[in-house]
C-alpha cells in the first residue's frame, strides 16, 4: 500500500482534509495531513514561500517518510513543487489537484488574473498583519459552487487568514517541474471556477508538468468539503502506479 501526504491550499489546514483521508485509509493506505507554516494556529502571517516549503520538507524528514505520493491543492502546488526540488529522493509521485505549477522564478500571483492580485493587496492592507482573507461571495460562487449555502457557510467559517507573502514570493527551483524525473498527475475538477475558465487550471498549468497523468472529476475547487469521497477516489486514481 502507498503513503500519501496531502498538502492543503490557502486559508486551509490539514484538518479540513480528514474526510478525504478517511476513504484512502480505508483502502489500506497511510495518509498524512500536515499544515503548512503560516496556516498553523498561532503562526505569524508574515511567513514567506521559502519557509512554507521548508515546513513540509521538514515534516517528511521528521516522520522519516519516503516513497511518498505528495499531493498539493491550489496554493499547495507551489509548496509541493518546492519540496520536490529540495528532497526528490523522498517522493514517488507528485499529484496536483487544481493546483499552481510554478517554474523557477514564478510566484503564485504570476498565474492568477490581475483583479485577484489587486483585491488581495487591498484586503491585506486593511488587515495590517500580513494576511489576506477571501471574501465570502467569491468563496460561495467561484470556490464552492457545487455546495448549498449552509455547507458553503460552514466551510467558510473554518478557514484561517493566509500569509499574503506566500502569494507574491517567487519560487527558487534548481529544476522546473517538466524536467523533474518524478511521476506526475493532475486532478482537474471540471466545475472549478476559482480561476476563471479563461485562465484555466488545465491545460494552462497542468501542461507545465511535461509528461503527466490527467484525472478529471466533476466538482468545484473545494471538493474536499462538497464530496470528499469522490475526491478520495480521484486521488487514489492519480496516485496509483
Amino acid at each position: 500500500m502507498s503513503t500519501y501526504v496531502l498538502v492543503h491550499g490557502a486559508w486551509h489546514t490539514g484538518a479540513e482534509l480528514e474526510p478525504v483521508a478517511a476513504p484512502i485509509r480505508a483502502a489500506g493506505h497511510q495518509v498524512h495531513l500536515p499544515t503548512i507554516k503560516g496556516n498553523r494556529p498561532g503562526d505569524a502571517k508574515t511567513t514567506g514561500l521559502k519557509e512554507a516549503i521548508q515546513s513540509i520538507a521538514d515534516y517528511l524528514a521528521e516522520n522519516n517518510l519516503t516513497d511518498v505520493i505528495l499531493l498539493g491543492h491550489s496554493y499547495g502546488g507551489m509548496v509541493i513543487t518546492g519540496v520536490a526540488d529540495l528532497v526528490p529522493e523522498r517522493i514517488r509521485r507528485l499529484v496536483y489537484w487544481n493546483a499552481f505549477v510554478p517554474n523557477n522564478g514564478e510566484s503564485l500571483n504570476d498565474m492568477v488574473p490581475p483583479h485577484y492580485i489587486g483585491l488581495f493587496d487591498m484586503i491585506a492592507a486593511e488587515r495590517g498583519d500580513g494576511s489576506v482573507v477571501l471574501p465570502f461571495p467569491i468563496w460561495r460562487e467561484a470556490f464552492i459552487n457545487d455546495a448549498d449555502l449552509e455547507l458553503a457557510q460552514r466551510a467558510y467559517d473554518i478557514l484561517n487568514p493566509h500569509p499574503l507573502k506566500t502569494f507574491s514570493d517567487k519560487i527558487a527551483l534548481k529544476t522546473n517541474p517538466a524536467e523533474m524525473p518524478l511521476a506526475k498527475s493532475y486532478i482537474n475538477c471540471t466545475e472549478d471556477t476559482a480561476l476563471p475558465h479563461g485562465y484555466p487550471w488545465h491545460p494552462r498549468l497542468s501542461e507545465k508538468l511535461g509528461l503527466f497523468r490527467l484525472v478529471q472529476v466533476p466538482g468545484s475547487h473545494e471538493l474536499c468539503f462538497s464530496d470528499p469521497a469522490r475526491l478520495a477516489r480521484a486521488i487514489m486514481e492519480a496516485g496509483r502506479d
